[in-house]
């Protein structure tokens, strides 16, 4: 109940602070455009019209409200592009940080509550992994097969979870001692409900926290996999992808490059603006009970 209790509390001092209301409003309007705004122009992300190609942004001349943000070089709607490739962006990289906060807290959680041969077992295999660079386990894995989606993700994952499970191993260590714990070895309770009613409502919180910016990072990872080829493959569109494919277009046409980036800025502000006002709240919250 306390890490419950605490959570609320540092909610509470979140959700009025300039940065959530800010990084909450920006993301807001990311995430209802591309809800909404892709199936309401009528216009297809992959949808090519040769006529049309490399027109500008409307603020340049030659412009058109028909294409506000122009089009790339086979004349597909860059903003209608920019939207879905944040839809897949945004997916994938909350999918993954769902699969590693939850797969490394419960490795982290059991090896610090249960201890001896299960910790080292544990430990070392979280060792192991995390003696692999994230983007050398990426080239491998994704560089020897087509990389789809479900496998991208499964990569992310692999590549951060035992942070998580760093982290809630040490807690748990801390917390399998405490008094309400034996109290509820003593009424009988069995390892795994103490692990996940107790122990877990302490250490979740804290982590889910910094799991807002692990998405953030996880999009930039991402986006860099695209760049490579080794991210999300055509004709699905992606900020690495569109980037890479405005590279050759920079002097005459920026905006095939620029755009997908400003995009990528927005979403990764408003995520870091969220996870900003959520420490600070975090800090005023335990300064005041520790």
């Amino acid at each position: 109940m306390q890490g419950r209790s605490l959570t609320g509390k540092i909610w509470v001092e979140a959700r009025w602070s300039p940065w959530f209301i800010s990084g909450a409003v920006l993301l807001g309007l990311l995430i209802a455009g591309t809800a909404f705004y892709p199936e309401l122009s009528g216009i297809s992300a992959q949808e090519i019209n040769v006529r049309a190609r490399l027109l500008p942004p409307v603020f340049l001349e030659g412009g058109s409200w028909d294409h506000p943000l122009g089009t790339d070089q086979l004349g597909r709607d860059i903003f209608v592009r920019c939207l879905v490739g944040l839809r897949a962006s945004l997916f994938v990289s909350l999918t993954a940080t769902l699969i590693m906060f939850v797969f490394g807290c419960a490795v982290g959680l059991w090896s610090g509550y249960k201890g001896g041969t299960v910790d080292l077992v544990l430990m070392r295999l979280t060792d192991v992994q995390l003696s692999i660079p994230a983007i050398i386990l990426a080239i491998a894995v994704l560089g020897v097969s087509r990389p789809t989606m479900p496998l991208i993700i499964i990569v992310l994952a692999l590549a951060s979870w035992p942070i998580y499970a760093r982290v809630s191993r040490s807690i748990a260590l801390n917390e399998r001692n405490r008094e309400y714990v034996r109290a509820a070895r003593v009424l009988g309770a069995n390892d795994l409900r103490i692990v996940l009613l107790l122990i877990a409502a302490n250490v979740v919180p804290p982590l889910a926290f910094v799991a807002v910016l692990d998405v953030a990072r996880l999009m930039i990872f991402e986006a860099m996999l695209s760049f490579l080829g080794l991210g999300i493959q055509p004709p699905t569109p992606s900020f690495g992808t569109m980037i890479a494919d405005g590279r050759t277009y920079m002097i005459n046409a920026w905006w095939i490059a620029s755009m997908p980036g400003v995009f990528l800025f927005l979403v990764l502000l408003s995520l870091n603006l969220l996870g900003t006002a959520f420490e600070r709240a975090r800090e005023r919250v335990y300064g005041r009970t520790g």
